[in-house]
């Protein structure tokens, strides 16, 4: 609330959303219950862990249990795709989610590479062109761009991340399409766990605050810099001058 100016004081109330990869099945069925739909009444099955949930890229098989559970849900829903992601394996997925078509049930999160986005992203897009859904894009530009660091930990780089975000709204324009989001591994304490952006993070720096256990994360000044980068796009596309970011 600091950060953003907010006076909590002045707030009586907001409305906050929660998300997660649904990776662990048990946990997920032990919180999925048999709820009214809003509009009609009708009772249907929520998963009651998180609004949002997402299918990981290593659990998204056709005939796997994680798209099973997924099936039989009314939340919004999420699946990663990565460059292991066939067009046709994509397309059936999506029936099997979402097999009356729900625009906006799904939303896919690229996950590529900067390296691999310009070979995969157009194929997929074109595979959900050509199957009839309507789905939110979303990208993903931490995962596929994870590597070693030389000192021998997990880290990513600023530039790799940028490049593909920056591509991935390139791409998206010229298939007539948007992208409508950006996932992020970030924090706001000063950690030194991602090489590159503004502060010029590198590798000798990243025992100076490596905090994570798992995701290298983007620090508070690495991810205002994305913010402000993907703002300044915006900004120039409303203006009619498109440029990279």
């Amino acid at each position: 609330m600091k950060v953003v100016g907010a006076d909590a004081s002045q707030i009586s109330n907001i409305d906050l959303f929660t998300s997660h990869e649904a990776l662990i099945l048990p946990y997920e069925e032990a919180l999925t219950r048999k709820l009214p739909d809003p509009d009609t009444r009708e009772m249907k099955w929520y998963n009651t862990s998180a609004h949002f949930i997402w299918i990981g890229d290593r659990t998204r098989q056709i005939d796997g249990a994680h798209v099973e559970y997924f099936s039989g849900i009314e939340n919004p829903i999420g699946i990663k795709c990565g460059p292991s992601m066939d067009p046709e394996e994509l397309s059936r997925l999506l029936d099997i989610v979402n097999p009356n078509k729900e625009i906006g049930k799904v939303t896919l999160i690229t996950r590529y590479g900067c390296n691999l986005v310009d070979e995969h992203l157009p194929k997929h897009i074109k595979a959900v062109q050509d199957s009839g859904h309507v789905v939110v894009w979303a990208c993903d530009p931490m995962h596929g761009n994870t590597e070693q660091s030389s000192s021998g930990v997990k880290t990513r780089n600023f530039r790799n991340i940028i490049q593909e975000i920056s591509r991935s709204f390139s791409i998206h324009l010229e298939y007539g399409r948007t992208l409508n989001g950006v996932h992020l591994e970030m924090t706001g304490d000063s950690v030194t766990e991602c090489v590159g952006g503004f502060m010029e993070l590198d590798h000798h720096h990243l025992s100076q605050n490596y905090q994570t256990s798992c995701d290298p994360r983007l620090n508070y000044e690495q991810s205002l810099d994305v913010a402000l980068l993907i703002a300044k796009y915006n900004e120039r596309k409303r203006r009619g001058s498109m440029g990279m970011m």
